[in-house]
């Protein structure tokens, strides 16, 4: 019952800075580290299909466990910065931890695994421990440690394991930062070198494995900027004799042998092709996976590199001549980011994907008119550090998030031409700063208040570019939404300049093209670097990663100063005509509240109260009454006084708060928020106490000198873990009882019904309704739960008139679900659909 409460919409999550976390399986499915997980994506239906919690620390390494007879993959090895291997197994779509290998002392940053008979799967994985180990997990019993190779003070960044042609004897290459690739042999349960291959001048960052059939490919790429193949062959003894005739040119071999079952076999290494072609250093190399023709498995050769110059190469041996070249060449351009970690190619070869320092994902389609051609793809992405705070727009229809990353993103639905479901995508980044970035408010449509760990406020509007193609995306009429923010005055988009922080606006002036082109006149030295790098877009759907970065900035309107210490929390009233922030304090004097005028952006008043930290405030929906809660344990309450010709502009005061002695919470108070008709406020503490307070009725007191007698009205629900974040539903339940959802410190998502009773004291009054799933929760704190302003699902309902009875029937039972949206301090954001009738 519980597990159906919660229904996953949206994850938005990246893959973590490390260059083994993506792996592409042969069923199409990718699967890439985050933070602490694996999450597994479809490409083609554009969304998360699972994720995978276990790992206590980052996922540093992913691998799919490839079968033989190219049948869909039931297992995948995952490897964390925790120490511990994990392998999951699959069935019926639904993936479980199978085995987990416990024996590095150290992070592991490389894995790879084989089938070795039908059920015994062979794991090579490496880690900062200097060693590399071999595992053979059976579906039977526990991992088993066959061998550990040590390098001494040396690492190695990469395995591959292969079985070598005719036989089942496996072979492990390993590439480090000695510049060389190790080759090793297991035959009759003993690891033996069999060589050592030279040539990198630099540390080896990836070797990969490719089976012909008859012969095997090696390619190690390295930070020398070069990717070098080697061919590995069986050879007969009679072949090794006749390699003396001098008087040809070859390639000089390097000879081992192997003994297996009394059966002794030759095996030759030669260098086949050096590839030069990038620039800087190559951190992955991957193989096209074999196709199957014609009932047999066949192995293009194919080879995809990724490097740190930003570029991508697959690289394939010329029809004619052998000669190994560049086939096709893509990457990304401008942006302050540096390059690729790694690459993988789809099962098929039409599509190649890279991953960056930075966590974004880069998809290149293969053009399905033109061969030749291959175009930027629609892929997933999210922050790549802890998100801290976010806030749907007032319509429900985009979400905004900030986070550690020192980014602002914006999230929305959309629907691709003949498909049914929206899927969500970020199609905006607002804000990219040279601070980690801590709260937000929006303040209107299309405006945002946000705060980092500096001691200013900055005030972004949506420039006329953002508008159009926001509007397109969401299938929502252009001249409506301009008409909404005031068109005449809006910029077209914004640029930073190289060396600040503050988004600069960009006029339609700005981007008209220079005169006379052929005669290039720099007046100052300034004139000879480009000021703005916003080119206008015309987005049908939403953009890569370089447009994000560098197309999609919204200009900054404002600066407010007024704080003296970094930003900590803010918050904007119904009516956007107020705005409250807080900063981080030690002390009384720094931990006043202070408000801001939106039409003017004046500050107006500055609310003195508490000792510590201010950690949440919230407008109740009416906007009369401003509640703040803080880490000296208490809350404080302010009224909203009338206004007066005297003062036309909002003036608080304060009407109740607790003290020392009337605190119910014994440790800090981390969230807050207000019930939908405004009579009510709930608290969330470190104490893993959760309390609603009441009744506030305006009309009780119409004297605002008298204080208000506002004491916990719920019995204490005690929720068994920190609760961080706390938020009322904006629509009650059937029977009238309040929707809460509580947000706890391990990464799980509650939700309760609170029934107002006569008596608290039973306890009866909280119901708990469910909880998120192992899969569905956040594997670290939940930082910010907010519930979509409006009922039904965003990209759902279609605003048209003369509806059909059936028609409102769907309305009708649109109605029913509402979305919840949840930052994580595990670099995600999530939103969940909840439909009240399950409830």
């Amino acid at each position: 019952m519980a597990a159906a409460v919660f229904e996953t919409c949206h994850v938005a999550c990246c893959a973590n800075r490390t260059p083994n976390v993506v792996s592409w399986s042969r069923t199409g499915i990718i699967a890439f580290g985050t933070c602490h997980s694996v999450a597994l994506y479809d490409p083609q239906e554009r969304e998360v299909v699972a994720l995978l919690n276990g790992h206590t620390g980052r996922v540093n390494a992913v691998q799919w466990v490839h079968r033989k007879d190219y049948a869909p993959e039931c297992f995948l090895v995952s490897g964390g910065s925790d120490n511990r291997l994990i392998l999951w197994e699959g069935q019926n779509g639904k993936f479980s931890q199978a085995v987990e290998c416990k024996g590095h002392t150290g992070p592991i940053c490389a894995v790879d695994a084989i089938y070795t008979k039908d059920s015994e799967i062979l794991v090579a994985s490496s880690a900062s421990d200097s060693t590399v180990r071999l595992w053979l997990c059976s579906e039977t019993s526990e991992a088993e440690c066959l061998h550990s190779l040590s390098f001494g003070s040396g690492f190695m960044m990469d395995v591959s394991l292969v079985l070598l042609p005719g036989s089942r004897v496996p072979v492990l290459a390993c590439g480090g930062d000695d510049s060389r690739v190790h080759l090793y042999v297991r035959a009759n349960g003993e690891l033996k070198k069999a060589m050592t291959l030279q040539g990198h001048e630099d540390w080896v960052r990836g070797v990969a494995w490719a089976s012909t059939g008859v012969e095997l490919l090696l390619a190690s790429c390295s930070q020398d900027s070069l990717i070098r193949v080697w061919k590995l062959c069986a050879k007969s003894r009679s072949d090794t004799g006749a390699g003396d005739d001098h008087t040809v040119i070859r390639m000089k071999e390097d000879i081992f042998e192997v003994e297996e079952k009394e059966v002794s076999f030759m095996y030759a290494v030669t260098l086949e092709t050096v590839l030069a072609g990038h620039e800087n250093w190559v951190y992955g190399v991957h193989w096209q996976p074999p196709l199957l023709k014609g009932g047999e498995l066949q192995q293009p050769l194919r080879l995809l590199s990724a490097s740190m110059d930003k570029t991508m190469i697959i690289w394939a041996p010329e029809e004619g001549s052998g000669v190994w070249v560049e086939q096709v060449r893509v990457g990304e351009v401008g942006g302050n980011t540096l390059g690729f970690y790694g690459c993988q190619m789809s099962p098929d070869g039409s599509m190649i994907l890279a991953h960056a320092f930075h966590g974004a994902l880069h998809l290149w389609c293969k053009d399905r008119d033109k061969e030749e051609e291959w175009r930027p793809g629609v892929v997933i992405s999210g922050h790549f550090n802890a998100v801290q705070d976010l806030s749907w727009d007032p319509e429900g229809e985009f979400i905004l998030s900030v986070g550690s990353d020192q980014t602002t993103r914006l999230f929305t639905p959309w629907r691709k031409r003949g498909s049914k479901q929206a899927t969500w995508h970020e199609i905006s980044r607002p804000q990219i700063h040279g601070y980690d970035m801590q709260c937000l408010a929006m303040v209107g449509r299309f405006q945002f208040v946000s705060g980092a760990d500096e001691k200013v406020l900055r005030v972004f509007q949506a420039p006329r570019n953002f508008v159009e193609n926001f509007a397109n995306i969401s299938g929502t009429s252009k001249e409506k939404l301009l008409a909404s923010s005031d068109c005449a005055s809006l910029p077209e988009g914004a640029s930073t300049p190289a060396l600040g922080l503050s988004n600069k606006a960009v006029f339609q002036g700005d981007l008209a093209p220079k005169t006379d082109e052929g005669e290039e006149r720099f007046n100052s030295a300034s004139d000879q670097y480009q000021e703005s790098y916003f080119h206008p877009l015309n987005l049908t759907e939403p953009p890569p990663e370089d447009h994000l970065l560098q197309n999609t900035l919204w200009p900054e309107v404002q600066k407010l100063y007024g704080h003296g210490f970094e930003m900590f929390c803010l918050a904007s009233d119904s009516s956007r005509t107020v705005v409250a922030s807080a900063c981080k304090a030690s002390k009384a004097e720094h931990a006043a509240v202070l408000l801001w005028s939106t039409a003017s952006w004046r500050q107006l008043q500055m609310l003195p109260c508490h000792t510590l930290t201010v950690t949440q405030m919230a407008f109740s929906p009416d906007s009369l009454l401003l509640l703040a809660v803080s880490r000296d344990r208490t809350w404080s309450l302010w009224r909203r006084n009338q206004a007066t010709p005297e003062s036309p502009e909002p003036q608080f005061s304060l009407c109740a708060h607790t003290g020392k002695d009337t605190a119910v919470h014994s440790r800090i108070i981390w969230s807050c928020g207000w019930s939908p008709d405004s009579r009510y406020f709930v608290t969330s503490s470190r104490d893993k106490k959760v309390i609603v307070w009441g009744p506030y009725r305006p009309d009780s007191s119409e004297d605002s000198a008298t204080p208000l007698q506002i004491k916990p009205c719920s019995s204490i629900l005690d929720v068994g873990d920190s609760a961080t974040a706390v938020a009322f539903c904006p629509s009650l339940c059937a029977d009238n009882s309040y929707l809460l959802a509580v947000g706890l410190e391990r990464g799980g998502i509650r939700l309760y019904r609170w029934r107002p009773g006569q008596e608290p004291a039973g306890g009866d009054d909280w119901s708990s309704c469910g909880e998120t799933t192992a899969s569905q929760s956040h594997t670290l704190a939940v930082k910010r739960l907010r519930w979509r302003p409006t009922a039904g699902r965003a990209g759902r309902e279609n605003k048209e008139d003369g509806q059909t009875d059936g028609e409102c029937e769907v309305e009708d039972e649109e109605s029913s679900w509402v979305q919840l949206a949840s930052a994580g301090a595990d670099h995600s954001v999530k939103i969940f659909n909840i439909n009240k009738r399950a409830l």
